[in-house]
């Protein structure tokens, strides 16, 4: 059998065309996942406004939730809330 050299080796699903982003769920990357206290929630949009993936969830100028189709757990979003309305828990305690 002979390897084939990087130069030879098929690019497959590595390039995406642009614009389709919507059409890849990228949230289940996880290991950790975004847990929302609404009580505690300003609607400053620090999250919002910091979130590399658009995931945070916002009508009428307030958070309503988060998309976990996208986040994809990196914790910005609690680092960034003045208010600790948002904390980071590991992906397989939510579904306990």
């Amino acid at each position: 059998m002979t390897l084939k050299g990087w130069n030879e080796v098929p690019m497959a699903g590595l390039v995406l065309d642009a614009g389709n982003a919507a059409e890849y769920h990228t949230g289940d990357w996880r290991t950790e996942r975004p847990v929302w206290d609404e009580e505690k929630c300003k609607h400053c949009m620090q999250c919002w406004i910091t979130c590399p993936d658009t995931a945070i969830q916002v009508k009428d100028k307030k958070m309503i939730g988060i998309d976990f189709d996208y986040c994809k757990g990196c914790g910005i979003c609690a680092d960034e809330c003045p208010f600790d309305a948002i904390d980071m828990i590991e992906e397989d305690l939510e579904a306990e």
